[in-house]
């Protein structure tokens, strides 16, 4: 399986009330909390997220509370996967729990730029920043969670 896009780079500590404020919680719709994912620390991110975009940031990323809508709204608005430093490990959980890859990879987070195009190849491990040439070596999932990753969540892995 691979991810192909366009970069929105974020710094440190990007918890999880900027990636969904709490005062959209009050709804489980995908396509709201999409449209409101990341309003906090960027504005124009629903207007310019493109499907198959990724995010890229730095250290502890989905810190704070421990809610399932953050990672849902990322997933929701296009993006294909969250390379960082560093998550959360609730955030780095919830993601994978609904099927959204996230990777660590430091050497990554540093020097993919924001509005860089790059490719993830998730059985290697593999990522390509197609607009400098670089390529960067995350830790490939393990079998068990590119299935559940590749069955869209752990409940769809789960069923028959």
């Amino acid at each position: 399986m691979q991810a192909k896009g366009r970069v929105h780079k974020y710094g440190d500590n990007v918890d999880t009330d900027v990636i969904i404020p709490a005062r959209y919680l009050n709804t489980s719709s995908r396509e709201e909390l999409a449209k409101h994912c990341m309003e906090d620390i960027d504005r124009d991110f629903a207007a310019n997220v493109q499907p198959g975009d990724i995010i890229v940031a730095d250290k502890n990323f989905g810190c704070g509370s421990s809610r399932e809508h953050a990672p849902i709204s990322i997933q929701a608005s296009g993006i294909s996967c969250v390379i960082a430093s560093t998550f959360a490990r609730i955030f780095y959980r919830n993601s994978i729990n609904i099927g959204l890859p996230i990777l660590e990879c430091e050497a990554a987070a540093k020097g993919i730029q924001d509005g860089d195009e790059v490719q993830v190849d998730f059985d290697t491990g593999r990522i390509t920043d197609l607009t400098n040439g670089k390529s960067y070596q995350a830790e490939p999932f393990p079998p068990f969670i590119q299935n559940i990753i590749d069955k869209g969540g752990l409940l769809n892995s789960l069923k028959g």
